[in-house]
C-alpha cells in the first residue's frame, strides 16, 4: 500500500528528520538512506521497519542537522592542557620570564581540543537517539495514513463482492428457466427429426437429462457464494490478509469463468461478464493490501 510518514526529533543543537515512503510490492523490501557517518546503523533501522510492516517496498530517508554553535570544538583534553601549562612555566623559568602563563598562550595548541573525528563521533552518538525517535514517529504517521486508506479500500472491496453477489443471484434465478427452455428445444428438435412411430421416449428423456446435467451450474454458484463470504471475513480480520485475499480471488475468478463457459444463455453470459469485470478490479485493488 502506498503511503508517506514523517518524523522529527531533536535537542541540544541536533535535529533528526526521517521520511518513510511505501509503495506496492509483493514482498517486503526496505531501503535505508543515511548520512555517511551513520552507515553502520542501516541494519538496525531496516529491522525496525521490517518488524512494523508485512509487505511493500519502503524507502527510509534520514537527515541530521546541527546548529552552528555545535561546530565549535568544545571538547577539551584536560591532561594535555596541564602538560602544556607546565612546559610553558618551565620554559618561562629557564628564560627568566616572570610573566605567568595565560589562556591565550594555551589556545595556540590546537591539539588541546578533541580531534574532528572524535567530535563527529560524539555528534553521531547524540543524534542516534533522535533518529530512533524520529523513525518511530514516521512509522506511526505512515500507519495512520495506511489505516485511513485501508478503510476506504475495504469498503470498496466489500462493495464489489456485493455487486458480484447481485449478479450471482440473478444468474441463479435465471438458471432453472434456461435449462427448461433448452430441454423443450431439444425435445422439439428430436420429435421433428424422428418419425413419431420410431421415437424412443426413454432415449429422448435420457438426452434431456444429460443436457440438464451439462448446463447445471448449481455447484459453481454454491462455491462462489462460499468464496465471497470467505473474502469478506478476511477483509474484517485484524491480521494481514493480502495473501489470503489473493488466493480467494483466484478461486472466485475460477468459478465465474466456469459459470460463463457453461452459460449457453445471453442473460447469464452478461452477468458472468459483469462479475469478471468486478473481479478484475478486485485483483487490482488487493495489490494494495498488506
Amino acid at each position: 500500500m502506498t503511503g508517506f510518514g514523517h518524523g522529527r526529533a531533536g535537542g541540544d543543537g541536533t535535529t533528526a528528520s526521517v521520511e518513510l515512503r511505501s509503495t506496492n510490492k509483493r514482498h517486503l523490501n526496505v531501503y535505508v538512506h543515511l548520512p555517511d557517518a551513520m552507515a553502520e546503523a542501516e541494519s538496525e533501522l531496516r529491522s525496525r521497519v521490517q518488524e512494523a510492516f508485512e509487505r511493500g517496498q519502503f524507502d527510509v530517508y534520514v537527515t541530521v542537522e546541527h546548529s552552528d554553535t555545535d561546530d565549535l570544538p568544545d571538547a577539551v583534553d584536560s591532561d594535555a592542557a596541564l602538560r602544556y601549562k607546565e612546559r610553558l612555566e618551565r620554559l618561562s623559568a629557564a628564560a627568566q620570564i616572570e610573566e605567568p602563563v595565560r589562556l591565550d598562550h594555551l589556545l595556540q595548541f590546537e591539539d588541546l581540543f578533541a580531534a574532528e573525528e572524535e567530535r563527529e563521533a560524539a555528534r553521531i552518538q547524540r543524534a542516534w537517539s533522535y533518529v530512533q525517535e524520529a523513525l518511530g514517529a514516521a512509522i506511526e504517521d505512515l500507519r495512520a495514513m495506511r489505516t485511513d486508506e485501508g478503510e476506504a479500500l475495504r469498503e470498496d472491496l466489500e462493495a464489489r463482492t456485493h455487486a458480484i453477489d447481485d449478479h450471482l443471484n440473478a444468474i441463479e434465478d435465471r438458471a432453472p428457466k434456461r435449462v427448461e427452455e433448452r430441454q423443450d428445444q431439444l425435445r422439439e428438435r428430436l420429435t421433428e427429426l424422428v418419425a413419431d412411430d420410431n421415437v424412443d421416449p426413454d432415449r429422448i428423456e435420457t438426452e434431456i437429462a444429460m443436457l440438464a446435467d451439462k448446463l447445471d451450474i448449481t455447484e459453481e454458484c454454491v462455491r462462489l457464494h462460499s468464496h465471497l463470504t470467505m473474502f469478506r471475513e478476511a477483509l474484517d480480520s485484524d491480521e494481514p490478509a493480502g495473501r489470503k485475499l489473493k488466493f480467494v480471488t483466484q478461486e472466485i475468478h475460477r468459478e465465474a469463468n466456469t459459470i460463463g463457459a457453461k452459460a449457453d444463455d445471453e442473460t447469464i453470459s452478461r452477468h458472468a461478464v459483469d462479475m469478471k469485470e468486478e473481479i478484475e478490479k478486485i485483483k487490482e485493488q488487493i495489490r494494495n493490501v498488506e
